[in-house]
């Protein structure tokens, strides 16, 4: 079953009139709140920058596995740097994904190796990711400054918390799997993800999928020229809830010669920030609401994923 997410522009927000901004934030939240899941549109990335970053990726990971290898960080947790096939499996599994990906993120030597970056032999590599990077950066600040407006909350709530923060953008290549399919396992297992907000880029093939509230599982695509924007776990815990982290897979394809390249964006707090609940709980929230730093948060749910060192 395909979904049609709610569909906002963040032009509304920055340079729309009055009635035209409300209606954006309205809309934005809402479609947080029930689904954890909206379609935005007028991001002011680049055109064509995103199919430059997938044309660099196609040639990065065509390169031997012991090439990609040397741009492994031991001791990062999968922070930084390349993270190798069936490395990182979903929270309570234990099949590891049918993936391999790229971390980049901000310089923060104060993270020691989880905050440093690692480079492919690539010539536009590094320049292109860091440009998307930035670009991504902007626009989830942005729309962190709506959603705490949707809550009548200050507008830098969120987004003073992800400024300069250890975000992470994450370049994935899902191989082929004639050749590569470990029984049981899939391409993304279901799963929530583990910061405030995901920014993710039109993937080059279906796949992604989101659990509706009647335990249905409902195939999501990205209408061209959006991003595709979901509530993490760090998210709705200082929400109480208001803000829904909701679990999401990306299917095995029905043939196994397809591969697909996807990139998301994941926005995360300054290590030391602390996530405390903000408001009074929905009704039936359940989920902890013990204050923990940002730090502690994030290799909690990394140790769960499998990304021990």
């Amino acid at each position: 079953m395909a979904h049609a997410l709610p569909v906002v522009s963040l032009a509304d927000y920055m340079h729309g009139a009055p009635k035209a901004r409300t209606a954006m934030v309205r809309t934005l939240g809402d479609a947080l709140g029930e689904w954890g899941f909206c379609a935005v549109g007028d991001t002011g990335v680049r055109e064509g920058l995103i199919q430059e970053v997938y044309a660099a990726l196609r040639e990065v990971f065509a390169q031997s596995d012991s090439e990609k290898a040397r741009g492994a960080i031991p001791g990062s947790m999968g922070n930084r740097g390349y993270i190798g096939r069936g490395r990182e499996h979903a929270k309570g599994q234990t099949v590891g994904d049918l993936k391999e990906f790229w971390h980049v993120g901000r310089d923060l030597p104060e993270l020691g190796d989880a905050g440093r970056n690692a480079w492919p032999a690539h010539a536009t590599f590094r320049a292109l990711s860091t440009e998307l990077y930035d670009s991504l950066d902007g626009v989830a600040l942005h729309l962190l400054a709506a959603i705490a407006e949707s809550l009548a909350l200050p507008a830098q709530t969120f987004a003073g918390m992800v400024q300069g923060g250890n975000s992470i953008l994450r370049l994935i290549h899902y191989p082929p799997l004639r050749d590569l399919y470990t029984p049981g396992a899939v391409r993304a297992a279901a799963h929530e993800d583990i910061n405030m907000l995901t920014l993710l880029c039109e993937s080059t093939h279906a796949g992604l999928e989101l659990l509706a509230s009647d335990g249905t599982w409902q195939s999501v695509a990205t209408p061209t020229g959006h991003l595709i924007v979901d509530t993490g776990d760090m998210m709705q815990r200082m929400t109480g809830g208001r803000m829904k982290s909701t679990t999401h897979r990306v299917v095995n394809p029905p043939t196994g010669d397809t591969e697909r390249y996807s990139i998301p964006f994941f926005a995360h707090p300054r290590p030391e920030c602390m996530l405390t609940q903000i408001g009074a709980p929905v009704a039936g929230f359940s989920g902890d609401r013990s204050p923990i730093s940002a730090r502690d948060f994030l290799v909690q749910r990394l140790t769960e994923n499998g990304l021990k060192a």
